[in-house]
Formats: structure tokens, C-alpha cells, sequence
């Protein structure tokens, strides 16, 4: 391949390594923040589990607003599809393999933990649950 053709394909390739490197860190910066403050309100917590995420996102709370008893009432059972909020707006995938630059903006994470936890669970999630939560999502 001549030059004029290999650097600029090094550089397309070291900016999307990269692009995903950064971040990766974000979400890992995201997770560290919600385990501290999980081993802060208990002391016995001993890191996220996959599997908790799981079964927060599909289980059925009471507490929250009727027409959403689980994050599947908007987000759908399959991570890796689409989904609908009630508004009728589609709801991009919230698997990381399918929407890449999701949990990126710990802002906009913290947005919407505190919108739909107070809606689908009817209070504020837990560290312990964001973190189980992302964990699952990002395995998604």
C-alpha cells in the first residue's frame, strides 16, 4: 500500500482505538464512583454483579408509576432492540455491542438513573443498583 494511503489509515485506526479506550474509562470511572459509594453505605459490599443488573432490569416494581412496572415497560426485554417510551418515541438499544457511545456522558447517566428509577421503582436507585445495572448493560 503506498504511504500516502497507509498513514492515513493508521490514524483512522489509532482514533477509533482510542475513541473506545476513553471511553471505556468513562464507564470505568462511573463504576469505580458508584462502588465507592456503595462500600460506603455497606460495608459488605464486595462489587457488581451481571446477574443483579439482570434481574433489576426485568423485574416488576410496585412503587413506581403504573404504566411502567419495569425498565422492559419502555427498554423491551431484549437489551439489544429498540424500545418505546411511552410518548411513542423510540428508544435507541441500550446494549453497548449495538449503541457504542451509551454511558458515556456520566451526566446524562445520572439524567436518567433519576428519572426512570423514580418511575419504574418509585425512589432513587441505590450505587449498589447503578452499578449492577451498567455492569449488566455493558455486557449486553
Amino acid at each position: 500500500m503506498p504511504l500516502t494511503r497507509t498513514i492515513p489509515a493508521l490514524l483512522a485506526c489509532a482514533v477509533i482505538l482510542l475513541s473506545g479506550t476513553s471511553q471505556a474509562g468513562v464507564r470505568e470511572d462511573q463504576l469505580a464512583q458508584y462502588a465507592s459509594a456503595a462500600k460506603a453505605a455497606d460495608p459488605s459490599f464486595a462489587g457488581f454483579s451481571a446477574e443483579r443488573g439482570k434481574t433489576l432490569h426485568t423485574q416488576n416494581f410496585a412503587g413506581g408509576k403504573p404504566d411502567t412496572p419495569a425498565c422492559t415497560s419502555c427498554h423491551g426485554k431484549d437489551p439489544r432492540g429498540t424500545g418505546r417510551a411511552p410518548s411513542g418515541k423510540t428508544i435507541e438499544a441500550m446494549a453497548t455491542s449495538v449503541t457504542p457511545a451509551r454511558y458515556t456522558d456520566p451526566a446524562k447517566v445520572e439524567k436518567w438513573f433519576k428519572r426512570n428509577c423514580t418511575e419504574v421503582l418509585g425512589r432513587l436507585c441505590t450505587p449498589q443498583e447503578k452499578g449492577d445495572w451498567l455492569k449488566f448493560m455493558l455486557g449486553q
